[in-house]
């Protein structure tokens, strides 16, 4: 089962133990998301909605590559959702995009069923 985090960076997620409004992924704010989010991922898969984060920096993806790390070795996936064009690009700059970039397609026609593809391990279920 993966648990996907909608908004991570909303003001009402703090108070469900979620960081407060961030909408900068970097050097220094990186802390707050892998203190929140490291023993969720050795626990269970997690699908993290980036669409508020409009700005990541080396520190940002480090933290990102970790929590990947951690939930592999837990035997969980790790995948991000919905990153701003800015965070997007800077993740395909630097290789990423293809492992943590999280992507849905439904097929064209509609008797078929939907397909679910994550980037994080390559895997297709219908």
């Amino acid at each position: 089962m993966t648990k996907t985090i909608l908004n991570p960076t909303s003001k009402s997620a703090a108070s469900n133990d979620q960081p407060a409004e961030v909408i900068e992924l970097i050097r220094g704010r990186e802390k707050e998301l892998l203190a929140w989010l490291a023993p969720l991922v050795c626990r269970q898969s997690v699908t993290l909605d980036m669409h508020a984060i409009q700005r990541i920096d080396a520190a940002g993806i480090s933290a990102l590559v970790s929590l990947y790390t951690c939930a592999r070795q837990a035997g969980h996936r790790f995948s991000v959702m919905h990153p701003s064009p800015r965070v997007a690009e800077v993740l395909k700059l630097v290789g990423l995009e293809r492992i943590l970039i999280f992507h849905r397609a439904a097929w064209k026609n509609p008797s078929r069923p939907r397909l679910e593809q994550s980037s994080a391990l390559g895997q297709t279920a219908a």
